[in-house]
């Protein structure tokens, strides 16, 4: 499924039960210990997932253990994300990505209250003109999880709900548009993302792709589209992806 709506510079792979097989290294052991069992199924799950995707990239078997911000570390010279929610887990890696975001969910309705703590006044009109085939207040919610991933590997600091604004295409594509100062990438401003969607097998699934271009005159016009103009000067970051 999550294949569907990433770029085929990107590798990944997903799990809709937790395989008997799957394990963890010694050290990987260490970060669950006397963590509950759903906690512990995930996250041996999600690993299970980026090592078979880390492979397809022709990379042996590794810990992907997290970092201080709780961000899985990948190898050198990849970037990579995680998601997982209850009956799916997710992974997807490449080397020829800026950054990359994905987020799954289940299609259902977001609890009481929450829309309004995560949704932007404007966001939540746009949401009343797009009809009820679709549970677009998830969508939205896992569209701003996608860009927040996309985002920190990038900006390394904490992305509000209210400092992207989402615009949701019924065509299955969104754009983020970043309220707040974006880093340098490539030698431009980051302004926004654009992203990509799909809804199947009852799961919302979300996912932000920036490939990693050696001139930004020849990156994709959807890529230029939300780059700045600003002077050379950025640099391509260290790999990190970032599971919540």
């Amino acid at each position: 499924m999550i294949e569907k709506i990433l770029p085929p510079w990107v590798a990944a792979v997903e799990a809709f039960r937790d395989p008997p097989d799957a394990a963890l290294f010694p050290e990987e052991e260490t970060v669950v210990a006397g963590a509950v069992d759903k906690r512990r199924r995930e996250f041996t799950t999600a690993r299970h997932c980026a090592r078979q995707a880390l492979a397809r990239l022709g990379l042996p078997p590794a810990p992907i253990l997290p970092d201080e911000h709780g961000a899985p570390r990948w190898p050198d010279g990849v970037m990579g994300a995680i998601t997982h929610c209850a009956g799916y887990r997710a992974a997807a890696v490449s080397r020829k990505a800026v950054t990359l975001g994905i987020d799954a969910e289940p299609h259902e309705r977001l609890p009481e209250g929450v829309l309004q703590t995560i949704a932007l006044d404007e966001e939540r009109a746009a949401l009343e003109r797009l009809g009820d085939r679709i549970h677009w207040d998830r969508l939205l919610f896992s569209a701003k999880e996608s860009v927040y991933k996309a985002w920190f590997p990038l900006a390394r600091r904490w992305l509000g709900f209210d400092e992207a604004h989402i615009t949701l295409a019924p065509s299955g594509t969104f754009t983020a548009r970043l309220l707040v100062p974006g880093p340098q990438v490539a030698g431009r401003r980051l302004t926004g993302f654009t992203g990509r969607w799909i809804v199947a097998d009852g799961l919302v699934s979300t996912a932000v792709t920036l490939p990693f271009e050696q001139r930004p005159e020849d990156a994709p016009q959807e890529v230029r589209d939300v780059l700045g103009s600003l002077p050379p000067g950025g640099a391509r970051p260290r790999g990190q992806g970032w599971n919540r």
